[in-house]
């Protein structure tokens, strides 16, 4: 499994860049929620030490193991449904000793890695009618077993990875607009019959988070309470913000206007202490990660190390965009962390353990 490497092809750059968001979150954590700040830490130490372990893996030989990271990942979708720990109205989490996580973030990453094996293995019949069908199959169950707990935001990352996945793996551009020109049409039939009042196609609370969305001013004190407050608090830090916990009593922080501040709206904090330049580095640091990835796709060897390298890249973007953009209230609200910088221990880690293997891609890239 191990193999000689050479110094000089190791991705220090992504290295920096995973660990100054890591610092970022640690931080930024110490001032939203202080008693969170030294499990995060714990977090961050662990997942250093993982990542680094597993870029020292051959990922063709982990990948071997495809089929078994993929009905693992269903037995413990599957005990989340059968004897999960509640908690918001959703049963996400699964607790074994006294170990409790959220099997739906380490999803992520293991269908990741699965699909890029099994479509490097049938890539010349990826376009038939057989393998494109399986392809469906395989990823619809899981995804239905996210959407149960109810996990909408998760699933929906987990319809843009296997987009990724299959964009990367070499569909047929005709299948791909074919699909879209059925899908777009759909999923506005779709919204507009969930959106109506005796429709099941949504919880409650979704529906209400659509409506805050497009009627804040009926929902301030309420359902878009959130958002604005994390608006507000963006807002008010201008362009060097109010200060690392800072005392100001007009802090929308220090005023506990802003809830779930170390996970969800910790983008919120950023604004508020570092202004719109701690702000802007957040984004840049988040973009230039996610484009390091993209660069190690484009040199790995094979057809998986690709699609798991430009999956990581496109995760990483698409879930930032997501966070940020609920944080500013540009996006109706869901409950999306922000890689490496939200409190969040299974998010954390299964981001580390992606990033591991896409350090040894790296390794083992082509010479150009």
């Amino acid at each position: 499994m191990l193999k000689n490497y050479r110094l000089r092809d190791y991705d220090f750059k992504l290295i920096i860049l995973i660990l100054a968001l890591s610092i970022i979150g640690i931080i930024t954590i110490g001032s939203a929620e202080p008693a969170q700040q030294t499990k995060q830490m714990a977090g961050v130490v662990a997942g250093l030490v993982i990542m680094i372990a597993l870029s020292f893996f051959n990922y063709s030989v982990i990948l071997k193991l495809y089929w078994l990271m993929y009905i693992g990942n269903l037995v413990l979708l599957g005990l989340v449904i059968l004897m999960g720990e509640e908690g918001n109205g959703a049963q996400r989490w699964l607790k074994i000793g006294g170990l409790q996580f959220q099997p739906s973030e380490l999803a992520k990453i293991l269908l990741i890695l699965f699909f890029a094996q099994f479509i490097m293995k049938y890539k010349e019949k990826l376009n038939t009618f057989r393998v494109i069908a399986s392809i469906a199959v395989l990823m619809g169950v899981p995804w239905i077993m996210v959407l149960k707990q109810p996990a909408l935001s998760t699933s929906i990352v987990l319809i843009f990875i296997f987009c990724v996945i299959l964009y990367v793996g070499g569909i047929s551009y005709k299948l791909v607009f074919g699909a879209l020109a059925v899908a777009i049409p759909a999923v506005v039939i779709l919204v507009s019959l969930a959106m109506q009042p005796d429709s099941t196609i949504l919880e409650t609370y979704q529906k209400n988070r659509i409506l805050a969305f497009v009627n804040p001013e009926e929902y301030s004190t309420d359902l878009a309470y959130q958002q604005l407050n994390s608006v507000m608090a963006i807002g008010s830090g201008e362009l060097d913000g109010k200060g690392y916990k800072n005392n100001e009593i007009t802090s929308v922080k220090n005023g506990n206007f802003l809830s779930e501040a170390e996970t969800d709206f910790i983008f919120a904090v950023i604004g508020e202490e570092f202004g719109f330049k701690g702000s802007i580095a957040v984004i840049i640091l988040l973009l230039l990660t996610a484009m390091e990835c993209i660069s190690v796709a484009v040199r790995a060897k094979d057809v998986a190390g690709t699609i798991i390298a430009a999956a990581m890249g496109g995760l990483i973007a698409f879930q930032s965009f997501v966070n940020i953009g609920v944080a500013t209230f540009i996006l109706p609200n869901t409950g999306l962390p922000l890689p490496f910088v939200s409190y969040g221990l299974t998010s954390l880690l299964s981001l580390y353990i992606g990033m591991g293997i896409v350090l040894n891609i790296r390794l083992q890239a082509r010479k150009s």
